[in-house]
């Protein structure tokens, strides 16, 4: 039996959610989503692979949870991409200590590059 690599995906728009939930499962990733930052924070994220989190989000933005994530023992090895259609997407993803990036809209082939190169 085989362990499927989880990735929660945190973002408010519902179509990039179920863009992204049909491709990471075509290359056999378990998905999990919201389109609500404030439910990021009820999530175990030892759970979890890798988080992608939209940077501008309503409730907890992504930007803030990866940075109250970055900052505890625990979590601070989870790797975080941020993604966003605003242009400083490198500049705040590095503040926030995320581990990488993604602009939208995104190629198919630097999203998963970049997922895979995390698992």
């Amino acid at each position: 039996m085989s362990y499927k690599k989880r990735i929660f995906v945190a973002d408010d728009d519902p179509g990039i959610l179920d863009a992204l939930t049909l491709i990471l499962e075509e290359f056999d990733y378990e998905v999990e989503t919201t389109n609500d930052g404030a439910k990021v924070h009820d999530i175990q994220p030892d759970r979890f692979d890798l988080l992608l989190l939209d940077i501008w989000m309503s409730g907890w933005n992504g930007r803030d949870i990866c940075m109250a994530l970055k900052s505890q023992p625990a979590t601070k090895n989870l790797p975080i991409i941020l993604i966003s259609a605003n242009k400083d997407t490198e500049k705040i993803a590095r503040e926030a200590g995320a581990d990488d990036f993604i602009g939208k809209p995104f190629e198919l082939d630097e999203l998963v590059a970049k997922i895979e190169k995390y698992m």
